[in-house]
């Protein structure tokens, strides 16, 4: 029955149905938008997929290959003399170790540390129960579903970059978001770190493209975070990609050198696609990845001990038919999952082999699944730094504006997932039996009042209403309503304040540096 104002003896309602009116009325009035809690770090264990017996056996085999086989450094003399002053073997420019050599030299780095975001409040901690989401990283296109797939700009890449400080679920700006293919090759590092330093106070990764290019981004993170600082604090990273099999090149080596002179902090990631650069089994992708990933960690301390790394990987699997590449298959998942276990071993922080990664054309049903596997397995095996978590589309090609926002749903979700629930006397809400009784709903009840904004994940672009109200409302599909999200979160974005003094320092040194450089456009 319905309340005449004019006549209130009308109500015959029960006073437990006045009551509960009342508090509906109160939950309607609040600001109703769910409230995400900060993430908090997992609490929910690991899981482990292989023995000790097993993993022991993959190190054994690491050790086999960088014993029998070793690993090349192509024209980078100084990462030589290291390891010899180390007591490798050289021949030429190959380099052996002893079983157990390597993995000594790699003690010396830390098991936990922090990468400081210019706010404070931003600093993530890579190591431990902490998990960094990044967005993905490196595609030379873009896509939505208005202006369709193109080349990437740098207005795209400042948008996602816009977008990741703008997103509760990721705790890092990222390296090349996208490739800006407007600015010419030799000078969009500058551009790419001035947004990165000026659009987002996350932690960011810098360039590793030339030598000159990786001290380029040191300079500029200086001019932000004051040398002094940086002497004694990461507040960056570089992206080393080893040309695998079992070489790194000069330019990567250097690049891996320099920022270890920096201290700042080195994630050595192969790049294993197995039948292709290694053997076909995830046994054999995970030792060859331990192998490679070792030599560079051990690189880095020798450099400086003590350097900040990141244990990385990024494999996949081929459709030994054709020869494309697969993503989200049930073997490389198994593979990123025993690639977490060796990293705990090891005694570093781990980024994961995939995040939300797929080889679909478009952010359809073929891109989430693909996603999704991958990303279970990467947050389950207990991944500290999770690159590609959100964007990525082609096999990494492009970077949807629409995946982007679908992924950071998911991100969120499984952040929720992570940290379990809670078992304490609030948790059990008795209070909120007293309140109602058998037979009554708990909707309006002091307990649901006080934790209705947080206690459920709410994601941002699904539709659970029923069908009529969403065939009226257009009958908008997942990709569409990301579209009007990553619009909306554009529009809404706001830019982190800087000292103008240090944003007047960071221009001068791009116009000053890009005034020394003749365009190159490959």
């Amino acid at each position: 029955m319905t309340l005449d104002p004019l006549n209130a003896t009308a109500d015959k309602s029960t006073p437990t149905e006045q009551r509960n009116r009342a508090r509906r009325g109160r939950l309607s009035r609040r600001n109703a938008p769910s409230e995400r809690a900060p993430f908090t770090g997992r609490k929910i264990p690991a899981y482990n997929l292989l023995s000790d017996t097993a993993l022991t056996r993959i190190e054994d085999q690491a050790d086999w290959i960088l014993s029998k086989i070793g690993i090349e450094f192509r024209g980078d003399h100084a990462a030589l003399d290291h390891f010899a002053q180390a007591g490798a073997r050289i021949d030429g420019e190959r380099v052996r170790f002893e079983p157990g050599h390597v993995r000594a030299l790699c003690a010396r780095a830390p098991s936990k540390f922090q990468l400081h975001g210019r706010d404070p409040a931003k600093t993530v901690t890579l190591g431990g129960d902490n998990v960094v989401l990044m967005p993905g990283y490196g595609s030379p296109f873009v896509s939505d579903l208005v202006k369709g797939r193109r080349y990437a700009t740098l207005e795209d890449f400042r948008n996602f970059v816009k977008l990741a400080y703008s997103a509760p679920a990721l705790h890092h700006s990222g390296g090349t978001v996208v490739e800006p293919t407007d600015i010419p090759v030799n000078k969009r590092h500058l551009d790419m770190m001035l947004a990165h330093l000026t659009l987002s106070t996350k932690p960011f990764m810098g360039s590793v493209t030339a030598p000159d290019r990786a001290q380029d981004s040191i300079e500029m993170a200086r001019l932000v975070f004051a040398r002094n600082f940086m002497d004694r604090h990461a507040v960056m990273q570089a992206n080393i990609n080893v040309n695998s099999p079992l070489i790194y090149d000069d330019t990567m080596s250097s690049a891996l050198r320099i920022y270890a002179e920096a201290g700042q902090c080195v994630c050595v990631s192969p790049a294993i696609f197995a039948g292709a650069m290694g053997p076909l089994s995830p046994a054999a992708v995970a030792a060859q990845t331990l192998a490679e990933a070792m030599v560079g960690i051990a690189l880095a301390q020798l450099v400086r001990p003590g350097c900040p790394v990141v244990f990385g990987s990024f494999h996949s699997t081929m459709n030994l038919r054709t020869g494309a590449l697969t993503f989200g298959s049930p073997e490389a998942n198994m593979t990123t999952m025993a690639l977490t276990q060796l990293g705990r071993r090891l005694g570093v922080p781990v980024r994961s082999g995939g995040g939300q990664i797929t080889a679909s054309n478009a952010p359809d049903g073929q891109a989430m699944q693909d996603s999704t596997g991958a990303m279970w397995s990467t947050l389950l095996s207990g991944a500290h730094q999770i690159w590609h978590a959100a964007g990525w589309l082609e096999g990494g090609l492009v970077m949807s504006y629409e995946k982007f926002i679908m992924d950071l749903d998911h991100c969120g979700a499984m952040l929720k997932l992570l940290q379990g629930f809670a078992t304490d006397d609030e948790a059990f809400g008795r209070d909120a039996y007293f309140e109602t009784g058998p037979g009554e709903n708990f909707l309006s009840t002091s307990h649901t009042l006080r934790h209705y904004t947080t206690a459920n994940f709410e994601p941002q672009i699904s539709d659970a209403g029923p069908y009529e109200t969403w065939s009226e409302n257009g009958a908008l599909t997942a990709d569409q309503r990301a579209t009007a999200r990553w619009h909306q979160m554009s529009n809404e974005y706001q830019r982190p304040e800087m000292k103008p003094s240090i944003q007047a320092a960071l221009e001068d040194f791009v116009s000053e540096r890009k005034a020394q450089m003749p365009d190159e456009w490959y």
